[in-house]
């Protein structure tokens, strides 16, 4: 039984000792300022100073959208699968397949237009009237 795991175990100790190997020597190579100034700590980007503050606050609506195109490439990536092998189902007079695959385009088309509804793809602000109402 453990000579089953010897090979996993030498992958795993060329990996613990080449990781090791790098931290080392990366250590013992690193250039280390020894006039560190002001100067020197400063964030700059492609050797131009910055213009603005580089901690500026980010729309959350952002990182919803990057959320949202995340969780619809993922269903694509489901989606390729079985429309490859429909033809073959189909062969099968399997009506199964498409009425799983119908379902599932049903459960996407009801979350987007959930996400819709609450704005997500909104990018613009919305004018908000006198009366508070938008």
């Amino acid at each position: 039984m453990a000579e089953q795991f010897l090979p996993v175990l030498i992958t795993l100790a060329a990996a613990v000792f080449t990781a090791a190997a790098i931290l080392g020597l990366a250590a013992v190579v690193a250039q280390r300022s020894r006039h560190e100034t002001a100067a020197k700590r400063e964030i700059y980007e492609s050797g131009v100073p910055l213009l603005d503050s580089a901690y500026k606050r980010i729309s959350v609506k952002f990182y919803l959208v990057a959320l949202v195109f995340v969780v619809l490439d993922v269903e694509v990536a489901f989606l390729y699968p079985w429309a490859v092998t429909y033809r073959e189902m189909l062969a099968e007079h399997s009506t199964v397949a498409l009425l799983d695959m119908l379902a599932f385009m049903a459960l996407l088309v009801v979350a987007y237009a959930y996400l819709w509804r609450k704005g997500v793809f909104d990018w613009g602000r919305r004018k908000v009237s006198a009366d508070g109402g938008e």
